[in-house]
């Protein structure tokens, strides 16, 4: 009887034993009233960003100027206006005009021979239809309190160069940078090759004829 008794406050000891060692971990980790009270609630000053957004309308049309390097004929000023209408998010369509002059050639200068062109088709003036595409959407910070919506876009299409007294058939493409500094307003910067034959120095080659250029559109 005594040996059964013993064996009972054993089996009791240690059960009291183990679940004291199980809870005191519990009972450590968990906060007391006046520990909750003291933990520091940190205080965020949230900075107020204005960001511009593209106006509800899909139209824009605008005015550039830059320069424009004509294979053979020097470098000049451009200049003309661009209609664009954003079919999707992301694409859209560009129609163009642009003009600029264009100087004598290397020959013309160093050989002292008549002028291969008369003062009229000198001037140079092209139109044509692209399909741009908004590669790279996103925002560009000015400073910590304005984020502007920003985009890299590609372009490409057809149209025609008068130059040199006839019409030829231009291929066009490059890349542009488009920041909308208000809901309605946009600046420009691109950069374009126009792309079309010529035989004005008894050679009928192809041209690479690049435009580097900057301008403001707005939306409607």
């Amino acid at each position: 009887m005594e040996s059964r008794v013993r064996i009972l406050l054993l089996v009791i000891s240690l059960t009291s034993g183990l679940l004291i060692a199980i809870c005191a971990p519990v009972f450590a980790a968990a906060p007391s009233d006046n520990e909750q009270d003291q933990v520091i609630q940190p205080r965020i000053d949230r900075k107020e960003i204005k960001e511009a957004k593209i106006d509800t309308e899909d139209f824009e049309i605008g005015t550039f100027v830059g320069l424009m390097s004509v294979e053979d004929f020097g470098t000049n000023t451009v200049y003309g206006l661009r209609a664009a209408y954003h079919v999707t998010e992301d694409m859209f369509i560009e129609a163009a005009y642009g003009r600029t002059d264009t100087d004598k050639t290397s020959f013309e200068r160093l050989s002292g021979a008549a002028d291969l062109l008369t003062d009229d088709e000198r001037k140079l003036s092209y139109y044509n239809l692209s399909v741009g595409y908004n590669l790279l959407p996103g925002e560009t910070f000015i400073g910590s309190k304005r984020a502007f919506n920003s985009a890299l876009y590609i372009i490409g299409g057809i149209g025609s160069t008068d130059f040199a007294g006839d019409n030829r058939f231009t291929l066009n493409f490059g890349a542009g940078y488009r920041l909308l500094l208000t809901d309605w307003l946009a600046l420009h910067v691109d950069v374009r090759d126009h792309i079309f034959d010529i035989d004005v120095t008894g050679e009928d080659k192809t041209t690479h004829n690049i435009e580097i250029s900057s301008g403001f559109s707005i939306f409607f």
